[in-house]
């Protein structure tokens, strides 16, 4: 008796969970959206972009308790791949932000997807996405970016010539590796590589986030010791952008002690963050 209320119990939780989660994969050009969703409509969606690993990071067995503990406090979850995943691009090499806006207008319809409250998660090169998406399109809501940059590189290529990004078929301007760059790219010291990248003063104006076009609120990450690139100071200058535009949505910068990767082991940031500056309003 007692084996078979232990299995019933099993089985009612199981049943239970299913019946609270469903995860869908969703048709999208160029990208792998799959789309988990909750108990109950009007959920404000989370959107996950992953970084130069590339696949769907957020989809990925790593991320699956974060991913639920959003299901659980209410959100739906658009796990996002956009190159190096099923039917995407092989290489992080000018991705359309376009494709990635259309794959978060699908995953709006469904119904249980509240569609006027939308946020983007991205880490490290998906932050640099986030914040483009962010400032491109004016129904997204909020953006946190983890270890972002300020400025468009270039993409992952062997001749580093053409643009990580393109918007309407366009690529969109980026800071070239100059001749300096080259010799800290060569010593595999890729902090370097992008800190000497950053005095192009004129390449940076020209690529640089328009962050302040964002219509919402905005968290940044960084990482204090930041081994892949400077993005304390990226965020930084953020900031003061920001700022000098008197941006009128709030907006935080929390620095973390430790590496690129540290950031992602204080997530309770974000979570608190969203709580304040996008569930509640």
């Amino acid at each position: 008796m007692i084996n078979f209320s232990r299995y019933l119990f099993t089985l009612l939780v199981l049943l239970f969970s299913v019946s609270s989660l469903a995860q869908i994969t969703l048709q999208t050009q160029n990208v792998e959206s799959v789309l988990y969703v909750g108990k109950g409509k009007s959920q404000p969606l989370i959107v996950g972009l992953g970084g130069a690993e590339g696949g769907n990071a957020w989809n990925s067995d790593y991320w699956k308790k974060t991913r639920d503990h959003f299901i659980e406090t209410g959100y739906a979850f658009l796990a996002i791949g956009y190159f190096g995943a099923a039917d995407t691009p092989d290489a992080l090499d000018k991705i359309a932000i376009d494709d990635i806006y259309d794959a978060i207008q699908t995953a709006t319809k469904n119904v249980y997807v509240d569609k006027n409250k939308i946020a983007i998660i991205g880490g490290s090169r998906g932050a640099d996405l986030g914040l483009l998406i962010g400032s491109y399109y004016h129904d997204i809501k909020c953006v946190v970016s983890i270890v972002g940059s300020n400025v468009v590189f270039p993409g992952h290529t062997d001749h580093f010539s053409t643009s990580c990004w393109t918007y309407q078929d366009k690529e969109l301007p980026f800071v070239p590796i100059n001749d300096e760059a080259v010799h800290f790219l060569m010593k595999q010291d890729l902090r370097s590589t992008f800190s000497t990248m950053l005095k192009d003063s004129l390449s940076v104006e020209k690529a640089s986030i328009k962050v302040e076009q964002i219509n919402g609120a905005v968290l940044f990450i960084s990482a204090s010791k930041d081994e892949i690139c400077p993005s304390t100071h990226m965020a930084d200058m953020m900031v003061e952008r920001l700022k000098k535009n008197k941006y009128k949505f709030p907006y935080e910068h929390r620095v973390i002690e430790g590496d690129h990767a540290e950031p992602l082991k204080h997530f309770y940031l974000v979570f608190n963050f969203l709580e304040t500056n996008f569930a509640a309003k």
